[in-house]
């Protein structure tokens, strides 16, 4: 079938044209918002060859399709007349759905999700420092670390450690754009929280400097480290800048509004809203790596079983939040290798069901749903092949505990996030390589053989 004719069954699927209010994708799936939900014939969308699985959330009806044909497809669904709609306004027809914590999940997702690209390359570039510099690799090429060139360490610096200390400024411009706010006031804002003047923030909790003492009671330092401080006043300033928009005269709207914005948000963020939820932010990063270090891999195998659990229920972003806070304070992610083995459970169980199933359609479903597992990307295994016979999940989640048992024991700790399974591997280079691979075999063999022993059969699918 070609592209063309696979978008003409999906929008029939949809109930036509005049059904689909909006649609847009990301990397797996094409998100459509539908007018009727009852025309939606989401059997017929299941059943379409290429499609993986489909399911509402939030009023979104997404449409698994995988990296690179999710684009193809969407190309062809807009060429076809369906209407398109900005990020912004897709979440602007959407945000009256789900309660309010699922709307706080998803703003969560909104305004992390734009950044993590960036902290790929980052944790790329720490994985080759880390390569480059090892003893071991160092004396096969006859050279010690003092031979390296100092002025290349230093740009080899540059490349590892930018992002972390302008992260808050990220984060803020991030905010301030979802939340309708100008993204350029947001990067000042988030600028000022990480400025020169101010007392370095590694520095201070390494005791070489002191915090500068406002109102002879408010220590204030840097926000190198932090996450939530910035997400919280970017969401706050953008809509403060909203509210001075609507008071200020649109002849002195240039010069007031960004003034008055980064004047008053400025003084909130560093003296009020970064002082009480850098607290918080520290007492949750303790809360994480007390149960990461719970005896006998105990917490990594509560991760590594519910991890897949929260994916299905749309609340991980907030895990990226946290994988952000943790690489930024602590240096190194110890939930990457877990969460990997969490997914790899999942395709070890898919491939299970490929193996064993008699049905082509299933078992090329499955292959191809396990070599995007490899990928970093679940979504396929998940919908389209586990949760559809619930017990090739349910004992993936299993696996993933076994695997998140042993990336803790093992004390694995990633030098960045956003990749998994095989691109993850470049997270690992550090010396902890072969660990990471044994634990992703081991999360892979856990589910294939406990779902090949209990979790399938051909009369699953009446």
């Amino acid at each position: 079938m070609t592209n063309e004719s696979i978008a003409k069954e999906i929008i029939e699927a949809l109930g036509g044209l005049e059904n689909i209010e909006s649609v847009a994708h990301c990397a797996t799936r094409l998100r459509v918002i539908v007018k009727e939900q009852e025309q939606v014939n989401q059997k017929a969308v299941e059943e379409i060859e290429i499609v993986k699985g489909s399911f509402f959330n939030s009023g979104q009806l997404q449409i698994i399709l995988g990296t690179g044909t999710v684009n193809k497809i969407y190309e062809g669904v807009v060429k076809l007349g369906a209407p398109t709609h900005a990020k912004l306004d897709q979440l602007n027809a959407t945000k009256r759905e789900g309660n309010p914590f699922k709307r706080l999940i998803r703003a969560f997702g909104d305004v992390f999700v734009p950044i993590v690209p960036v902290l790929v390359a980052t944790g790329l570039f720490m994985g080759f420092r880390g390569a480059m510099i090892q003893p071991e690799i160092l004396n096969f090429y006859g050279l010690t670390l003092d031979q390296i060139p100092s002025n290349f360490l230093i740009y080899i610096e540059i490349l590892t450690d930018t992002a972390f200390i302008f992260l808050p400024a990220l984060i803020a411009m991030s905010a301030f754009k979802i939340f309708g706010g100008t993204p350029m006031i947001g990067l000042i804002l988030g600028l000022m929280l990480v400025s020169p003047s101010l007392p370095n923030a590694w520095k201070v909790a390494g005791g070489d400097v002191e915090p500068i003492i406002f109102f002879n009671m408010i220590p204030v330092v840097g926000y190198q480290a932090s996450v939530i401080p910035a997400f919280i006043a970017g969401i706050l300033g953008a809509k403060f800048e909203q509210k001075v928009r609507t008071l200020v005269p649109e002849t002195l709207d240039l010069i007031l509004t960004p003034f008055i914005t980064l004047l008053i948000m400025s003084t909130l963020a560093l003296f009020v809203i970064g002082p009480i939820f850098r607290s918080v932010e520290g007492g949750i990063i303790i809360a994480v790596t007390t149960l990461l270090a719970w005896p006998l891999g105990i917490g990594g195998a509560l991760i590594g079983f519910f991890h897949q659990l929260v994916v299905v229920t749309g609340v991980h972003h907030v895990l990226g939040a946290l994988e952000m806070a943790l690489l930024s304070d602590t240096g190194a992610n110890a939930f990457n290798a877990i969460i990997s083995c969490a997914m790899a459970a999942q395709g070890g169980a898919t491939l299970a069901v490929g193996v064993k199933t008699k049905s082509k359609r299933i078992k090329a479903l499955s292959f191809s749903s396990f070599l995007s597992v490899l990928l970093g990307i679940t979504e396929p295994a998940i919908f389209g092949i586990n949760l559809r016979y619930i017990k090739p999940f349910i004992l993936g989640l299993v696996g993933g505990a076994i695997g998140g048992l042993f990336a803790a024991l093992l004390g694995l700790q990633g030098t960045g996030m956003g990749i998994t399974l095989l691109p993850g591997m470049l997270l690992y280079l550090n010396g902890q390589l072969l660990k990471y691979i044994f634990v992703t075999l081991v999360s892979i063999g856990a589910g294939f053989v406990l779902t090949w022993s209990f979790g399938y059969s051909d009369k699953m699918q009446d």
